[in-house]
């Protein structure tokens, strides 16, 4: 069952293209960390970003979320949030045909708005010794895009 959502800001100028995720099953940590990261990138950019990322050859730059987060070679303390960057590729995929959809040139988009939000909180339960059962909660992470053209 999906809550409405709204987004965070409305652009006012028609060269803009929304996308939203919505309930998406990902880590609330590390969506707000790679809305972070590729936030003011091209949309060239962003997607060759994650791409790597799903294919474990760059790093996510952890600047919040950094407890216990190793230095990469080359940068920060980051880490490589695949299942997160394969949903982020599908939201931006989304905000890239409602771009061209609306006519506009996808080759000269930036990103120039990404928020997370959270979700519902789904309960679940953890079978133990003897009949016993611990709660699991599964969250959920909404994610909303705007693309703008340059």
């Amino acid at each position: 069952m999906y809550m409405k959502l709204n987004y965070s800001i409305e652009p006012e100028s028609e060269k803009t293209a929304k996308a939203m995720g919505k309930e998406l099953q990902i880590s609330r940590k590390h969506a707000h960390e790679i809305s972070s990261a590729i936030k003011g990138m091209k949309l060239d950019d962003a997607r060759r970003f994650l791409e790597e990322v799903s294919a474990l050859k760059q790093a996510v730059p952890y600047k919040r979320y950094v407890r216990n987060v190793p230095h990469r070679k080359g940068m920060c303390t980051g880490r490589y949030p695949q299942k997160a960057a394969k949903e982020y590729l599908r939201v931006l995929k989304n905000a890239e045909s409602n771009a061209s959809y609306k006519g506009l040139d996808s080759e000269n988009m930036k990103i120039i708005h990404v928020a997370t939000k959270k979700g519902h909180t789904y309960r679940g339960a953890f079978p133990r010794a003897q009949g016993r059962a611990t709660p699991k909660k599964h969250e959920t992470v909404s994610i909303e895009m705007i693309l703008e053209e340059q």
